[in-house]
């Protein structure tokens, strides 16, 4: 559609209409009195329509005038009581999380995933024993003792130097010529 010849204007009875031949003629009672009879309808059942119509926009009109002089009201009445619009807010929160805690779907979700966290727990209280206990049995094993035992040997050789009077490793220029010892890997 070509919103330059759309009607918008919410009066016209052609709005949202592409019309190169109507012009835009602005609604009325006058006008609307005179406009023919929808069809199915008599001139008796149309006017009784019209005069509901004018009712209902009229009653439409008063509840928005009471609505603002409530809402007034109260913002006068929360403004003697100290309350702002943030409490309001805080308030409505505040209830709305209620409401949220108090629903079904709320309950069924933290049960499930009090559920899951249980059985979560429990699984890796199950793995943690199971790797504590591989590697108590890893500890006991004869390669573990022998790496153990090599760590050992590298541990008194180094703390070796510090127990002869020395707290610290003798430099590469203390050992002159002599050769490391060779070490063969693990």
């Amino acid at each position: 559609m070509d919103s330059a010849g759309q009607d918008i204007n919410l009066n016209s009875p052609n709005k949202g209409l592409l019309s190169d031949s109507m012009t835009e003629v602005p609604v009325d009672a006058v006008v609307a009195a005179q406009t023919p009879a929808v069809e199915g309808l008599t001139e008796a059942e149309e006017e009784e329509l019209r005069a509901e119509l004018t009712k209902v926009e009229e009653e439409i009109v008063t509840l928005r005038q009471v609505l603002a002089a409530k809402e007034r009201h109260c913002g006068e009445l929360r403004r003697k009581l100290g309350l702002s619009a943030l409490e309001g807010l805080k308030q409505n929160l505040s209830r709305s999380w209620h409401d949220v805690q108090v629903s079904n779907a709320y309950k069924k979700t933290q049960e499930t995933l009090s559920q899951a966290g249980q059985k979560t727990s429990a699984a890796l209280s199950t793995m943690g024993s199971a790797i504590s206990r591989k590697l108590g049995d890893m500890r006991n094993s004869a390669t573990f003792k022998s790496l153990e035992d090599r760590v050992g040997t590298i541990k008194s050789k180094v703390v070796g130097g510090r127990e002869n009077g020395s707290d610290s490793l003798p430099s590469p220029a203390e050992s002159g010529d002599k050769p490391l010892p060779d070490h063969t890997p693990f």
